[in-house]
Formats: C-alpha cells, sequence, structure tokens
C-alpha cells in the first residue's frame, strides 16, 4: 500500500508542471537588433528577423518592412519556468488559475522597423515603426 501511495505522489507531482510552465520555456526568443546597425548586410537582417513583410526598390535602394515577435532572454524564460513549476508544486495547481493567463498575456512585444538598404545590401537606415503597446493604447482610447 505504501508503495501505491509513493507512486501516485510522484506521478502527481510530474504531472503539476502544466500549461504556465510550459507556456513560459516557449516563449519567442529575445532577437539581437544589432542587426539593424548601419552597415550591415541584409542576410544578416533576414536571418535574424525572417523574411520581410514588404520589400519595394526606389532609386537603387531597397525598402522593406520587418514584423516579429520581440521576446526574451533564455534566462528570463528559464527563471520564468522554475517559478511557475514551484508555484504549481506549491499550490497543488492552482497555480494554473494566475499563471497560464499571465504567460498568455507576456508572449512578447510586436515590432515593426522600416530597413532601408543600399545598392550593396547594406543597411543605410533603420527605423521603429511599430509597437504592440501603440494598439492598447488605441483600444483604451
Amino acid at each position: 500500500m505504501k508503495k501505491i501511495i509513493i507512486v501516485f505522489g510522484l506521478a502527481m507531482l510530474l504531472s503539476l508542471q502544466g500549461c504556465a510552465a510550459v507556456m513560459a520555456s516557449n516563449q519567442p526568443h529575445k532577437k539581437n537588433l544589432t542587426v539593424l546597425e548601419v552597415g550591415k548586410h541584409r542576410n544578416n537582417v533576414i536571418s535574424e528577423l525572417g523574411a520581410p513583410v514588404t520589400s519595394e526598390t526606389i532609386n537603387g535602394e531597397r525598402k522593406e518592412i520587418y514584423t516579429f515577435q520581440q521576446g526574451y532572454s533564455k534566462a528570463a524564460r528559464i527563471s520564468r519556468t522554475l517559478w511557475h513549476t514551484t508555484a504549481d508544486i506549491a499550490t497543488i495547481g492552482l497555480w494554473e488559475i494566475i499563471g497560464s493567463p499571465t504567460e498568455i498575456y507576456f508572449n512578447g512585444q510586436k515590432l515593426s522597423y522600416e530597413v532601408v538598404f543600399d545598392a550593396q545590401d547594406k543597411v543605410k537606415s533603420s527605423q521603429l515603426i511599430h509597437t504592440n503597446t501603440e494598439d492598447q493604447a488605441e483600444l483604451k482610447q
């Protein structure tokens, strides 16, 4: 009987790592925005930020817009995962009521940059043109 209780207890303990901890570990990675510095090659920008949303060439210059989710550092994701796991265990799973909605809300920041490249596909200029905090401000008005 004692073995059954121990096995059941271990199974419950392992199953307590619920959605919030998994969601925290799967949050988007932090993008290296130094690829937007003047002189960096277009290939570096694409490899870090992904394919551009729009691209047009005017007078030998290429203007592109990149939209992406700016995530969190590895240390931040690990600490959040550990926090959720500990809170799940301490509250016997009740933490999920708070933890899961929190992770849904804090899923990174949506950013859009306009990047202009010269004829050699080197960054000539870059400008932040949109953040999701602007969307939230518009919704509150």
